[in-house]
């Protein structure tokens, strides 16, 4: 096991950057997440750490070793990518041994490993098959045990899940975290998956572009996102974002409604009179009430969800193409009628307010 550490690595494909000067360091033994949209780089920054990619500037360290010119063979890192990779023509205890084969060592303890790690992704009764008589999550398996099997210092898996089913993704991303738990082997783990990241990662790097937005633990990624990227990518729903003109006392929104600028932003905004800003407020801090109060909207669309449900609205009498999309989650007791109009209490405690052109945080929750 060892350290990852890159050093304002940067790679570009003919001209195009793909990631830029990202730089970060994952502690031993930690399980580090790569999250954002598709094309952010995330992918290849996995592939630059396996060997796969080579970096245009910056270093790179696995361990105390700078490994820029080491060849993938030598950096002792096992990958799994989203499809599997396994050797059609083998068993799954060949493809599991595959890896110590080609390193050499002791027959018999190589046996001895392959039936441990076999039993530990419960795939010990599926050792005589081949990869086509398998189902998608026990392929899965196979190739995260022929990765372990190998022991190597850092473990790299590329969207592993992403072909399973929803039951299956779940247990499966159950069985990885338990799974790191007990081998303690460093990991990077790339995901476009909100979901696994903040279930998975002990840190989640959130990537835009091919630059980094925000690093950190997914608590406080979700409770102070740095900038509306990061603010609308984690969270399910996503953050509201309202379009808003300060008044100096208040924002003012496209049809004319308000809400009421919390005191203790008023200070920081004082010279801000007439500016446009977008204020985000999370789902859950939008409460459904029978009297008037910040904002009147309209249901479109309800979704059932089971313990919750979901009311997507818009602000009243605008077209509901030009109308910011307001998400509220609400009790199960709770159904509207699409067309009907609600009353809506914002949890002012929680507002934030971004600059519409950099989308940068200018103020958080109080």
């Amino acid at each position: 096991m060892a350290r990852v550490c890159l050093e304002d690595i940067t790679r570009r494909f003919a001209g195009v950057t793909a990631i830029d000067q990202i730089t970060f360091e994952v502690p031993d033994g930690q399980f580090w997440v790569l999250v954002g949209p598709s094309g952010c780089g995330k992918s290849t920054i996995l592939r630059t750490i396996a060997g796969l990619e080579t970096a245009t500037s910056g270093k790179l360290y696995i361990g105390d070793r700078l490994v820029n010119q080491v060849p993938a063979r030598q950096r002792d890192v096992a990958m799994v990518f989203q499809n599997y990779a396994l050797y059609p023509h083998m068993t799954v205890a060949e493809n599991l041994a595959f890896g110590l084969k080609m390193r050499g060592g002791d027959t018999k303890t190589a046996r001895s490993r392959i039936e441990s790690v076999a039993r530990s992704l419960d795939i010990a009764h599926l050792l005589d098959r081949k990869p086509r008589q398998l189902s998608g999550g026990q392929q899965q398996r196979v190739a995260l045990g022929r990765a372990i099997a190998r022991e190597p210092q850092v473990f790299l898996l590329d969207e592993p899940l992403s072909n399973l089913d929803a039951q299956l993704r779940d247990d499966t991303r159950a069985e990885l975290k338990q799974l790191h738990q007990r081998l303690g082997i460093t990991t990077i783990y790339v995901t476009h998956d909100q979901v696994e990241a903040m279930t998975l990662a002990d840190q989640i790097v959130v990537l835009n572009r091919g630059r980094i937005q925000q690093i950190g633990d997914p608590q406080t990624i979700y409770a102070q996102p740095t900038n509306q990227m990061v603010a609308t990518f984690l969270g399910s729903p996503p953050m509201n974002i309202l379009p808003a003109t300060y008044d100096g006392v208040q924002f003012q929104l496209m049809d004319g409604q308000t809400i009421p600028c919390p005191e203790g932003f008023q200070h920081v905004l004082r010279s801000a009179q007439g500016q446009r800003f977008n204020l985000g407020i999370r789902p859950e801090h939008l409460h459904v009430v029978p009297e008037p109060a910040h904002l009147m909207v309209v249901a479109t669309v309800v979704e059932p969800l089971g313990r919750e449900i979901l009311i997507r609205t818009a602000l009243p009498d605008q077209d509901p193409m030009q109308s910011p999309v307001i998400n509220i989650q609400v009790e199960p007791t709770l159904r509207p009628a699409v067309g009907e109009r609600l009353s809506i209490q914002l949890a002012l405690d929680h507002l934030f307010v971004f600059d519409p052109t950099t989308g940068d945080r200018i103020m958080e929750p109080l």
